[in-house]
């Protein structure tokens, strides 16, 4: 019985593009039986407006749940120990600081694409509310802190930016008052990038938070839709560096037991940011040749237990592989095929972000949402 509750659920959250209007707004993702044939080819999933109303629930939820909450902090002594709200009034909920962070972009991301939801006032109070001058203030004095310089170092940093920029891109009088708010947060990250890459010898290949290859990336989107050059340049320059001589990179041994990032897909998608197209089709070649198949499969990370807060990032790794491999896709036909991969990824993870456990459900409707917005036709 569970297992249909989660697949309606599912239905109630998505819909599928098909040629005419009114199935598009209704017509059901592929069910999960359905999707476990790799060789299908899915339909393209949309989030439709029900959808949002449902993944909003998901922030609204936790942006203000202070506890269980994991600090990740060094202790220097007793002054030390403060409470969430107190350390990170704006970004203290949704378990963690980064959590809290693309949580935060989340709704800023739903809002745009839906203005008409039927919280959108209580969304716009509390992104006022969280983020507000006074807030940010403490958040960036907290990154002063003599034992705070690696603080979210990059993971953290990256959602920073990746917020800064959908609020940046937001048609809204909202919008410029959450910038100007945000704004000494945002300068502070990028000021850490700029201090902290040139000194970086070694990129972090891991599955997790420390992965610099999607560190990178979103910086990198932040500063090409900022016209900062300064942290473009500097991030296309690393990225050379690091990753341009790689090659026959080990897919095969993706997922580890608790990604939620593909090494392989990340530092591809990187690259597709930073090379142009002649010279990334050339790197792709010799990195991941396999990908240039039609008949390539790729299976998805299978969750065992999604109460286990590990365990269930392999649904991360789904939605996180799909949204590469959309970018890898963009604009070069040869590698259109790689969307259909994506589609399979998404809709095998779907039914994740509607799961009663707060071990997934404070993070990966952010994942979720950030891969539909990969989709294109």
């Amino acid at each position: 019985m569970q297992k249909y509750i989660t697949l309606l659920l599912v239905a109630i959250l998505f819909s599928c593009n098909t040629s005419k209007e009114e199935k598009q707004k209704n017509k059901p993702v592929l069910s999960t039986a359905s999707l476990s044939d790799n060789t299908k080819v899915l339909e393209v999933p949309k989030l439709n407006l029900k959808g949002a109303n449902t993944l909003a629930e998901l922030p609204l939820h936790c942006m203000n749940t202070e506890y269980p909450n994991k600090l990740s902090q060094t202790l220097g002594g007793d002054a030390d120990l403060k409470s969430p709200s107190v350390l990170h009034p704006a970004f203290y909920g949704c378990f963690d600081w980064h959590s809290a962070v693309h949580g935060h972009w989340s709704l800023v991301s739903l809002l745009k694409s839906f203005p008409e939801m039927d919280k959108a006032e209580t969304i716009r109070q509390k992104l006022l509310h969280n983020i507000s001058k006074e807030n940010i203030g403490i958040e960036v004095a907290y990154f002063f802190g003599k034992h705070n310089k690696s603080y979210e170092r990059t993971y953290g940093w990256a959602w920073l930016l990746k917020l800064a920029e959908e609020i940046h891109g937001w048609d809204a009088p909202i919008a410029r008052e959450l910038e100007a708010n945000l704004q000494p947060l945002t300068d502070l990250i990028v000021s850490k990038y700029i201090e902290f890459l040139p000194k970086l010898n070694y990129p972090i290949r891991v599955g997790e938070h420390p992965n610099t290859a999607f560190g990178l990336s979103f910086a990198w989107d932040y500063a090409n839709t900022l016209n900062n050059s300064t942290l473009k340049t500097l991030i296309e320059q690393r990225a050379k560096e690091f990753y341009l001589k790689d090659v026959g990179c080990p897919i095969i041994w993706e997922p580890g037991g608790f990604d939620f990032l593909s090494p392989c897909l990340e530092e591809a998608a990187l690259m597709k940011r930073v090379l142009v197209p002649s010279e990334f089709k050339v790197w792709i070649n010799l990195f991941l040749p396999q990908l240039s198949k039609e008949n390539f499969v790729l299976e998805t990370g299978k969750v065992s237990d999604r109460k286990d807060g590990k365990l269930v990032h392999l649904d991360g790794v789904n939605f996180s592989r799909a949204w590469s491999l959309n970018k890898i896709a963009e604009g070069l036909p040869e590698y259109a095929h790689l969307k259909d991969m994506a589609n399979h990824h998404i809709n095998y993870s779907l039914s994740g972000i509607v799961d009663d456990s707060y071990e997934g459900g404070h993070w990966l409707g952010s994942f979720a949402i950030y891969a539909l917005n990969s989709v294109t036709e």
